[in-house]
């Protein structure tokens, strides 16, 4: 076999490999995320996480990364430059659990936190809001082990509506948007903050009340306990 041809095989075999890491990677992080929902829903009757959705470049959308960030075609170059190209959305019910998913991947062992974009706090001009994470995650291959990159985007149900219509209504329009669009929509994005933080509030109110309801109960329970007990055995 020429030379030509055994250059081609070699980079279409490398370029398997390379994108397989990268899908052993979001199945990982999905592995992850499918423990903490079920520890969640079991033991602490409550479940943070509404839903997941995940995504992996295609070798023509890193391609054109690549010209946009001027990589040379160099497969660790490509890994260390463009490191979305798996990518897993969370969706929470509020915003508080975002910071808590934050905390509960921070302290997973084989997870390395790279970069954290928090734009909850720091919203982007037009109003997106969403947490941004880059980690870092072993993958054991056969002959080696990479450590792969993944973008992992965690949101409220209200934000994700926001950005998935903002999306839509720029989409394929290549020209300036008008100025009241552009106001339209960052109103639109603080209005979906605010209904955050107010069922936010409305949560912890309800919280709130389940506690005492539960301590009440308790107390009311212990007080029937101490009666039946004095019934049964009373006093000489």
């Amino acid at each position: 076999m020429n030379e030509p041809i055994l250059n081609m095989k070699n980079i279409r075999t490398e370029l398997v490999r390379f994108m397989l890491q990268y899908k052993f990677a979001l199945k990982e992080i999905e592995t992850k995320i499918d423990i903490l929902k079920e520890e969640f829903h079991h033991i602490h009757e409550y479940n943070p996480i509404e839903h997941v959705s995940s995504r992996l470049k295609s070798p023509q959308s890193i391609f054109n990364k690549m010209i946009h960030k001027g990589c040379q075609f160099n497969f660790e170059e490509i890994k260390e430059k463009i490191r979305d190209i798996a990518g897993v959305r969370i969706i929470c019910s509020f915003t508080e659990d975002i910071y808590k998913i934050l905390d509960m991947l921070q302290n997973q062992e084989d997870v390395k936190v790279i970069q954290v974009k928090d734009y909850i706090k720091n919203p982007k001009p037009n109003g997106y809001r969403s947490l941004h994470l880059i980690i870092q995650i072993p993958i054991f291959m056969s002959d080696r082990t990479e450590h792969v990159y993944v973008e992992i985007q965690i949101r409220t149900i209200a934000m994700d509506f926001w950005a998935s219509l903002e999306h839509k209504i720029y989409y394929k329009y290549n020209k300036e948007i008008p100025a009241h669009i552009k106001q339209g929509l960052t109103d639109a994005a603080n209005q979906a903050a605010q209904l955050d933080k107010k069922m936010e509030d409305l949560n912890k109110e309800i919280n709130i009340l389940k506690e005492q309801d539960a301590k009440n109960g308790s107390e009311f329970s212990t007080e029937l306990l101490q009666q039946f007990s004095q019934h049964l055995f009373p006093l000489e």
